[in-house]
């Protein structure tokens, strides 16, 4: 899932000053389950940035709403309705959600509340770590599940640096070398042979190096 915060109040204020009516947009997908970006998260930040403590005026006005997705072009189009009226949208969604509501109702400024983050997966309630970078040349086939690219801090890809102590990176002691869950990983799957393998350089043409990526659907029907 993406995970993404919120920007620190004082930057979002300013872009919204020179506006009087503004919807806050939640979206309802990955930066709900981070408990970012959803219908709630977005009434709250509407109540605080209506304070008058943060203009030198008179704040917008100020209208809520929330949509499952906000990175899907057609959904919006479909079921997202604009307020008469509104100047400018405030977007809890990803980057993707911000720069597809920009597209679907270019002119109306569409701004972004939200730092996205990372790709991540829930390890416990109220935590998240990061697990992928999108990189798109996957080899978990080989590394027991585990992430080199992403998990280990110099994103090595043949094994560790030499530099671990203890299974702790040399970088961060705080964080488990990656390669040294790698190594423990395939020690129990009976698979330590593929440690031997030389891998060969990724393909890092498909990770974004020419340009921004699409893709179309793959499969039967």
């Amino acid at each position: 899932m993406i995970v993404g915060d919120l920007k620190p109040l004082d930057e979002i204020v300013s872009t919204i000053l020179d506006y009087k009516r503004v919807l806050v947009l939640g979206c309802g997908s990955c930066v709900t389950v981070c408990l970012s970006g959803g219908e709630r998260e977005a009434r709250q930040l509407a109540r605080e940035l209506s304070h008058p403590r943060h203009y030198k005026d008179h704040p917008p006005e100020f209208t809520v709403g929330s949509i499952l997705r906000q990175c899907e072009h057609d959904l919006v189009i479909a079921y997202q309705e604009i307020p008469p009226e509104t100047d400018a949208v405030l977007s809890l969604a990803c980057g993707a959600g911000v720069q597809t509501m920009a597209d679907a109702f270019e002119p109306l400024p569409i701004f972004p509340t939200l730092n996205t983050t990372f790709l991540g997966a829930s390890l416990k309630p109220g935590i998240w770590s990061e697990m992928c970078n999108g990189c798109g040349d996957c080899r978990l086939s080989c590394t027991g599940g585990i992430c080199p690219v992403t998990r280990c801090a110099k994103s090595l890809f043949n094994g560790p640096c030499g530099g671990p102590q203890n299974g702790q990176c040399e970088v961060d002691p705080e964080i488990p070398c990656a390669w040294t869950l790698i190594f423990y990983r395939l020690k129990k799957q009976n698979h330590l042979h593929l440690l031997e393998e030389v891998k060969t350089p990724p393909d890092w043409r498909p990770a974004g190096g020419r340009g921004p990526r699409t893709r179309m659907r793959t499969g039967i029907g």
